[in-house]
């Protein structure tokens, strides 16, 4: 069986933000498989840099409005898009006041990785997968780019591996070198109380960065390092899963991806 649809969740995509290795990727890579005839959606965070009038987005008020509990607080979901026109390529994007209103991505203006990422990358995932359900649209591969996307491959194998329409999605997960040097001391509590397994949220106990790639290469059926300076202790990490992977290849879209999707499938 070849697939037919495939879920990109990025954290960053060029025009939306600024030029970088991850954003070219977050661009090229979903236009690319579009081209090769599949059906493709796109997500990432409307982070509070966005230029939301210059790049004409817009709310989706019939998927807006849902609460998603973190830490026993509710937190509403707003949903934007955009199109890119020329190649007729939407992007939907995960809002949220209190997350995403900063004029930040994942680092404060000193540098600083920002104290509730935890927190916004459990909003995105769920964010992502909830709007998915809500288009009723039932994705055959569901592709993460970067640290923000970490939780998904957690949240589609043991939250909603029994809804029809994620029960035979496989992920890929692509690691890039967006490392931090924070240490996440609730995300096991916070984890627990939005319906992970203890088995399961115990692992997230002192989350590193180190730690969480390790476990998004556990929940993940395939890997794609996508930057050389990828840790060598990563790299070996996901040599000795037996994961199906590869390393990206420069201004190489399409192909080799595609066939990945395929094998997994």
């Amino acid at each position: 069986m070849s697939i037919q649809r495939v879920l990109f969740v990025n954290q960053e995509i060029t025009p939306y933000l600024e030029v970088s290795h991850m954003s070219i990727i977050g661009r090229y890579l979903p236009q690319s498989i579009q081209e090769k005839g599949l059906d493709i959606r796109t997500f990432m965070p409307r982070f509070g840099i966005i230029n939301e009038r210059r790049n004409q987005l817009h709310g989706v008020i019939r998927l807006s409005g849902q609460n998603i509990i973190i830490n026993d607080n509710d937190h509403t979901l707003i949903l934007k898009v955009a199109s890119i026109q020329s190649v007729r390529m939407q992007t939907y994007f995960i809002d949220n006041e209190e997350y995403f209103k900063r004029r930040t991505m994942l680092h404060d203006k000193m540098g600083k990785f920002l104290p509730d990422n935890d927190e916004r990358a459990i909003f995105y995932a769920r964010g992502v997968i909830e709007t998915v359900k809500n288009l009723g649209w039932n994705p055959d591969v569901i592709h993460c780019h970067g640290w923000i996307s970490c939780l998904v491959p957690l949240f589609i194998k043991k939250i909603y591996v029994d809804n029809p329409l994620f029960a035979n999605s496989k992920v890929v997960y692509s690691i890039y070198n967006d490392s931090f040097d924070k240490t996440f001391r609730s995300l096991f509590s916070k984890l627990k109380s939005a319906g992970i397994p203890l088995k399961d949220s115990v692992l997230y106990k002192q989350a590193t960065f180190e730690s969480t790639m390790k476990l998004a290469v556990d929940y993940a059926d395939a890997v794609v390092i996508s930057h050389k300076d990828v840790s060598e202790e990563i790299r070996s990490y996901v040599d000795h899963s037996q994961k199906l992977h590869f390393e990206h290849k420069e201004e190489q879209y399409g192909d080799d991806y595609l066939t990945l999707y395929n094998s997994i499938i």
